[in-house]
Order: structure tokens, then C-alpha cells, then sequence
């Protein structure tokens, strides 16, 4: 059955091509070639201030660039989230992306005066692919994946998003036989709209 997707391209830099780029491309064509609609959001790419109070998270409109974010995220059964492990958590452009698009109202509302939460996001699945130059399992198992643990946990399940999957790619800087692997499995994933 096909998918509608978007791929979140979290990696800042603008200026030039990562292997995050590679992997979201490899998934993007297994989608498309599968039957899959997919849509992209490069966060680089998109023009928004950080937050900066609990009245602008709260009470602020987002910004066109951000709602028109939000509209393809309500459109997908399927979240891809890429991005560069950088000192131990995701870039700080896209958790403040995050901060403006996950807001009450679009994916999740307070009642009872905030002592509970409705999940506005349930029903849309996710993978979230993490790029690193350590082994993975040292961030798995030394580190904790705590930054892993964190976007899981803390905004994607709070939000209603589940089943979350994790493609977690160590040693980036690798061989160029690792990195093919990698960007086969990721157009098998994108084929199987996971």
C-alpha cells in the first residue's frame, strides 16, 4: 500500500552535500520507485527565528515557511528524520526547527489546564536515521543514545507518532563499501515505506 513521506533533512549545512543528503536521496528514490509520494523539508533551508519564550511557543503564529512544514507533516503517514550527531545530540538548527513546527495546536493540545495532553500526530510512523563518526554502538551502549532516546520519547510518542524506527550509521568517514551498504538499505526502507 503506498505512503505519503516526508523526509526531514535535518543536517544545517546549506552550502554542500552530506551523507546525510546521500541516505535521504537512496530513500527518497526506493519510495518513489515503490509508489510512494514523498516530500522533502530541508531545514537548512528554511527561514525561521529560534523561540525565545514560553508566550511565543505557546501563543505565537508560526510563520508561513513553518505552517506550510506543518501541512506536508499533517499530509504523511510517514516521518523520515536525518541528521549529523554533533556533540552528542541532533544540530541546534534542528531543534529549534523542531521547537517552531511541534507546537500545541498543530501536534499536540493541553487540557485540564496542562495536567493533560491530547496527541494531535497519531496515526503517521517514523524513522529516524542518526549519522556519526563513532561506532554506533559505542552511542548506543556507552553514550546511551540519549538524543535518540530524547526525540523518540520526548516530542515524536508525546506527539502520537508511532511505531518510531532507528537507523543508527557509524563511521561515516568509512569505507566507500560501508557507505554503499548503507545507501542499499536505505532505498530498501524507502521501497517498504519504513
Amino acid at each position: 500500500m503506498a505512503s505519503n513521506i516526508v523526509i526531514i533533512q535535518g543536517h544545517p549545512d546549506s552550502t554542500r552535500q552530506h551523507f546525510g543528503h546521500a541516505l535521504a536521496s537512496a530513500y527518497g528514490e526506493g519510495a518513489c520507485q515503490a509508489g510512494h509520494k514523498v516530500k522533502v523539508i530541508t531545514v537548512a533551508n528554511v527561514d525561521f527565528p529560534l523561540l525565545r519564550s514560553h508566550e511565543e511557543y505557546y501563543q505565537g503564529d508560526p510563520l508561513p515557511a513553518i505552517r506550510q512544514c506543518q501541512e506536508d507533516i499533517r499530509w504523511a503517514d510517514h516521518l523520515v528524520i536525518i541528521y549529523p550527531l554533533w556533540m552528542g545530540s541532533m544540530p541546534a538548527l534542528l531543534k529549534g526547527f523542531i521547537e517552531q513546527v511541534f507546537r500545541p495546536g498543530f501536534a499536540m493540545t493541553p487540557v485540564d489546564g496542562g495536567k493533560k495532553w491530547i496527541k494531535l500526530l497519531k496515526g503517521k510512523s517514523a524513522r529516524i536515521v542518526i549519522t556519526m563518526g563513532m561506532p554506533a554502538l559505542i552511542y548506543r551502549w556507552v553514550f546511551g543514545a540519549h538524543s535518540l532516546k530524547s526525540l523518540e520519547k520526548n516530542i515524536l510518542r508525546f506527539t502520537g507518532i508511532g511505531p518510531i524506527q532507528e537507523s543508527l550509521v557509524g563511521m561515516v568517514e568509512g569505507s566507500p563499501e560501508g557507505r554503499q551498504r548503507w545507501l542499499e538499505r536505505m532505498r530498501k526502507l524507502g521501497a517498504a515505506g519504513n
